[in-house]
């Protein structure tokens, strides 16, 4: 079997974005260690322990360049895809945690979505898939 198992999201802060992704999104921090270089090896993800999915590699900025693409990682597209059982639980449970969404839920042919943006303005889909 393969699969992607991490994608690295380049944030200013490890604490603020695990603050964000734990507290705003419901993800799970899976691994957290520090690492000899004063860095650390920050992983969420959004499932329950051993449920298949991608973590997200939270990876501190260094450098100017880095800096400049912490939220802006995909040019202003959407660029990572939020799946959910219970679309307007998730979506309401977001609002209530100050989540912002950039707009009204739509119904598609592909399912219930609606585009949101993390903490430092990368745009994401909370998508529940149609059944």
């Amino acid at each position: 079997m393969r699969r992607v198992a991490l994608v690295t999201l380049v944030v200013d802060d490890y604490d603020e974005a695990i603050r964000f992704y734990t507290e705003a999104l419901g993800f799970r921090v899976a691994e957290d260690e520090p690492r000899p270089d004063g860095s650390r090896w920050v992983v969420v993800e959004p499932g329950a322990p051993g449920s298949p999915g991608t973590g997200l590699l939270l990876a501190r900025a260094k450098g100017d360049a880095q800096r400049a693409r912490v939220g802006d990682q995909t040019g202003g597209r959407v660029g990572f895809f939020l799946h959910t059982d219970d679309f307007a639980r998730d979506h309401a449970r977001m609002l209530a945690a100050g989540v912002t969404f950039l707009e009204e839920p739509r119904h598609e042919p592909y399912g219930s979505v609606a585009v949101f943006q993390d903490l430092y303005g990368n745009r994401w889909d909370l998508l529940q898939p149609a059944a």
